[in-house]
């Protein structure tokens, strides 16, 4: 298709945003784009934005005036701005930036093709009445082995410090059987592994048959179509662990013993100022519970250093909490205020203070995830291949507990699952050697 127009895509921040990216790329492939990976050679830009990082709009308006000799030099070119920026900002985004043709929500953007058809500059950040699933066409051939598939959109939780409910909207999931659709044909295609999207997946109560679904029972059937080896799912609210989930991460072994469970301070008195509606101590026995049912499950969290009101006692009890727990894998940030959330509106710790509490906390994650990553040394995993490495006769895939794992593997084939055993341990991943195919 010679007279195909080239697609550029940009894609910050999230899971759901990649997944985003991919399904407007597909609906736009039917107002004839093609995806391309060089920016000179695009007919239209797309910024797809994320609100959940510091700075995000000095992000996204810096990479717009990157933008304005491109568009001197080809006056036909489209930028669009889509994401939660997009929804945050809306007119805004054209008012700042002349180079801006389309700004639409993540709520919104199945619209875009008739966006483009209409032309002119425009916004379409509503949170519309139809589902956006629906109108998007079928999944195309999936780039690898592994896919996301989201699940479930918004939150109801109003966090003190997060901007989702107003960007993203309240808690919508998807019918069950339009998931199960979509991952047959993912599965059909080729993909081995398909990690559940939502802002709070584990919230998930979707229409299914004989009644409302939760993210337990999807699972369960989500593991009984053929082909589908690997099952995940992230992020996850500490309130929403239901036992039937619970039991899921024991009874199913397609689920991977990965879970991914935020719990974003170890102080009580912080949690309720963050309006997390748990105590540190309920996370805890959370904790003993999903170890009951998979102890070798590798736990991940997120924390905030320097959330506004945090007093030197609120951050040991944060430490305590993380040396009681013993995470695998954790993300951890200064707070930074979002406009328009309460949190926002609180004196803020000073910064100097804020940054050695986050240097201090990230120390102790660290140290936590390398022993996880030591303890590894010696043991059997299994490892879908997901790229060649940067060796000759190298491949890189993803372990069971989500470790990146280098196998020497001259025959190895993208997709394939192995069994391998760990050699030697880095600082984000582990190496190993084939033991086996198709374990």
């Amino acid at each position: 298709m010679t007279d195909a127009k080239k697609l550029f895509v940009k894609t910050y921040g999230c899971q759901m945003n990649v997944y985003d990216s991919d399904r407007m790329a597909e609906a736009l492939g039917g107002a004839g784009y093609v995806t391309t990976e060089l920016l000179d050679e695009a007919d239209m830009v797309l910024l797809n934005t994320c609100h959940i990082r510091e700075k995000a709009s000095e992000k996204l308006y810096s990479d717009l005036g990157r933008l304005r000799a491109l568009k001197a030099a080809k006056p036909g070119l489209k930028v669009g701005v889509a994401g939660c920026v997009a929804q945050a900002e809306g007119a805004e985004i054209l008012r700042r930036s002349p180079v801006v043709d389309l700004v639409v929500g993540p709520q919104a953007y199945h619209r875009l093709p008739e966006m483009v058809k209409a032309g002119g500059r425009q916004v379409d950040t509503d949170f519309p009445v139809e589902d956006k699933f629906s109108s998007l066409p079928d999944r195309k051939v999936s780039r690898g082995p592994t896919a996301f598939l989201t699940v479930q959109e918004g939150c109801d939780k109003f966090c003190a410090f997060c901007v989702v409910p107003y960007t993203r909207g309240a808690e919508v999931s998807r019918p069950a059987a339009r998931i199960l659709d979509e991952a047959r044909g993912l599965a059909a295609q080729g993909v081995r592994e398909i990690t559940l999207l939502g802002q709070n997946v584990n919230a998930y109560h979707g229409e299914g048959p004989h009644g409302v679904w939760g993210l337990a029972r999807l699972l369960r059937a989500l593991a009984e179509i053929d082909g589908l080896e690997r099952l995940r799912y992230t992020t996850s609210h500490p309130n929403d662990m239901e036992d039937d989930l619970i039991a899921a991460h024991g009874d199913l072994p397609q689920l991977m013993p990965y879970l991914h469970l935020p719990v974003q301070s170890g102080s009580d008195r912080i949690l309720k100022a963050m309006n997390r509606k748990h105590t540190a101590e309920t996370y805890l026995r959370l904790i003993d519970r999903v170890r009951a049912a998979r102890p070798d499950i590798l736990l991940s969290s997120d924390f905030i250093a320097g959330f506004p009101g945090e007093t030197d006692a609120d951050f040991r009890a944060t430490l305590d909490l993380i040396r009681t727990v013993g995470f695998g894998q954790a993300y951890s940030f200064k707070y930074s205020p979002r406009p328009g959330t309460p949190a926002a509106e609180k004196t803020p710790v000073a910064a100097e203070v804020a940054d050695a509490r986050l240097q201090e906390l990230q120390a102790l994650l660290t140290a936590q995830q390398r022993a996880v990553q030591d303890a590894m040394i010696g043991r059997d995993v299994t490892v879908l291949y997901e790229k060649p490495g940067r060796m000759p006769g190298q491949m890189i895939g993803k372990s069971d507990h989500l470790h990146a794992v280098h196998v020497g593997d001259p025959q190895g084939r993208i997709g394939q699952l192995v069994r391998v055993r760990v050699l030697a341990s880095s600082s984000n991943s582990l190496a190993g050697g084939k033991l086996s195919e198709n374990p």
